[in-house]
């Protein structure tokens, strides 16, 4: 049975879902060594925010197949590292969308009427009403940064309260930021404009310290600025010298550079509100990042994907149910090209042709490097360390599109260039999904793929045929089908042959002795 290390405290429906696949041990707050330690016994790591897991734990980690974090962030783990080692990193990007999304709005509200503050005051048996007057958020103009699914859910209350929506960002399309009733503009414009900015962007190297002393002196002094997001894409020693110059109204932050707050001067201000990372701290987003994530680790021992694996390029639930056909295809062809090629690759072209031109390509291309890799690697390349391993070998990449409709509406023209030579192969898919090699080395066919192949570059002349299959037969190789392509009558051909069983020794060497025959391969899809 499996085993799975729940190393921070989650919700007991997260252990209950993954109890019915693995064995779970719960051993929460163990220190970085002790993880070491431990960690080759198990296959799967399920941890919050609590745990940091450095590249020392996961090459530690020999048996692993997947870490999951419950919750929106992975900054606590080295997902490079993971990646190279082949391990799926997942997390549960909507499993706290509702609870940030209203903790940022809370945010927004209690700034605005000074809630926390005169909250203290009447505590404090104080009754000075004329000190908390404060600002109506009706008909004010709301900044959003991101509109993903928080900061798209920030919008639609905030648009339901009378509130005037602008948004950048550079991922949406115009339509979409119109359905959401907001006006897509540049950050400068943002800026300037708002009177309240709300921040729904992840840390990355371009989003880091965005709100910096540049960004503060284009906004106005009403403006009020909220970070329910991620520490780090504010300048926090910045937005400290605006807020006690009254260059702004005033901030509030759930998130910060350094957890837990240090020495900062924003303890010491008045017109700004700290909470301690509260965003997904409700009992419902609790229990829905534990089901979130518990399902996916349960679903990646079991052998099926995960939903939200966030280092597997471009393969988000909806693209891989949408694309799965076309997958297989690229990497039963990736696997075809790489045999035929064979020994070192040097070079893989990946051209999507028809109506797949206009797919999504990262994961035909992730696919086909994966197929290409297989025989080499085996169960040691993935659709998550694919693109890393051929980086590591050499092999360059080229991506192109093509738009023109051939025989099929969609299909993939895999080119690969290696020790045996150049070869290049093009498959399809058939209206009820089945795949079909339809090309190799430039010559016509229409093969299904199977388990053993043999692929002969011939002469087009009589006889030929009839002389592998007679060949075949005295080494009782059964044939399950046969196909010849050709360019020109009596010129050179192709021949693909689908065998129910390999090649016995000695056999392809027989194959390539035969008058006419100019070249062999096997090939074990």
């Amino acid at each position: 049975m499996a085993k799975v290390l729940v190393s921070d405290p989650i919700d007991q429906v997260g252990i209950d879902i993954l109890s019915q696949v693995a064995q779970v041990d719960v051993k929460t707050g163990l220190p970085a060594e002790e993880l070491v330690k431990i960690i080759p016994e198990y296959d799967a790591l399920m941890l919050r925010s609590g745990t940091r897991v450095t590249k020392e734990i996961i090459e530690a980690g020999t048996q692993l197949k997947i870490i999951g974090r419950a919750g929106v962030g992975v900054d606590n783990i080295d997902v490079p590292a993971a990646t190279r080692q082949g391990i799926v990193v997942v997390n549960s990007p909507e499993g706290n969308t509702i609870a940030a999304a209203e903790h940022a709005l809370a945010m927004m509200l209690s700034l605005s009427r000074y809630i926390p503050d005169a909250n203290q005051s009447v505590k404090h048996k104080k009754w000075d009403r004329k000190k908390f007057v404060g600002a109506e958020v009706y008909k004010k103009t709301l900044g959003v940064v991101g509109l993903g699914k928080i900061g798209s859910h920030v919008a639609n209350v905030a648009k339901s309260m009378g509130m005037k929506l602008l948004a950048y960002d550079p991922f949406i399309s115009q339509d979409r930021a119109e359905q959401l009733g907001c006006t897509l503009v540049d950050l400068d414009l943002l800026f300037s404009e708002s009177d309240y900015i709300t921040l729904h962007i992840p840390k990355t190297t371009e989003t880091n310290h965005l709100i910096n002393k540049e960004a503060l002196a284009k906004m106005k002094p009403t403006t009020r600025i909220i970070n329910c997001a991620r520490g780090g894409i504010i300048d926090e020693d910045a937005l400290a010298e605006a807020l006690a110059a009254g260059q702004i109204a005033g901030a509030a932050l759930d998130v910060f550079e350094e957890e837990p707050l240090g020495e900062s001067k924003l303890r010491d201000l008045d017109n700004i509100i700290l909470t301690p990372h509260l965003g997904a701290s409700t009992a419902e987003a609790q229990v829905n990042v534990a089901i979130d994530v518990a399902e996916q680790i349960r679903d990646v021992l079991l052998g099926l994907p995960a939903r939200s694996a966030v280092n597997i390029p471009g393969l988000t639930p909806d693209v891989m149910e949408k694309m799965r056909p076309y997958l297989q295809l690229a990497e039963t062809l990736g696997n075809l090209v790489g045999q035929l090629a064979g020994g070192r690759i040097e070079r893989l072209t990946v051209r999507l042709q028809g109506e797949l031109a206009t797919s999504n390509s990262q994961p035909i291309v992730v696919a086909s490097i994966k197929g290409l890799l297989s025989q080499a690697l085996r169960e040691r390349v993935n659709y998550v360390n694919a693109a890393i391993e051929a980086k590591e070998r050499g092999i360059r990449i080229i991506e192109t599109r093509d738009a023109a409709i051939r025989d099929y509406s969609g299909s993939l023209h895999l080119s690969a260039q290696g020790s045996m030579g150049e070869h290049s192969v093009t498959g399809a898919l058939l209206s009820d999904g089945e795949i079909r090699i339809t090309d190799v080395d430039g010559f016509p066919i229409n093969v299904p793929p199977s388990n053993y192949m043999l692929f002969t570059v011939h002469r087009d002349m009589p006889g030929i045929i009839g002389k592998i299959g007679s060949l075949l037969g005295s080494f009782n190789v059964n044939i399950a089908s046969m196909q010849v392509g050709r360019k020109i009558v009596r010129g050179d051909a192709v021949m693909a042959v689908s065998l129910d069983d390999p090649l016995p020794e000695g056999l392809l060497s027989e194959i390539i002795k035969v008058a006419g025959i100019r070249d062999a391969y096997t090939v074990k899809l």
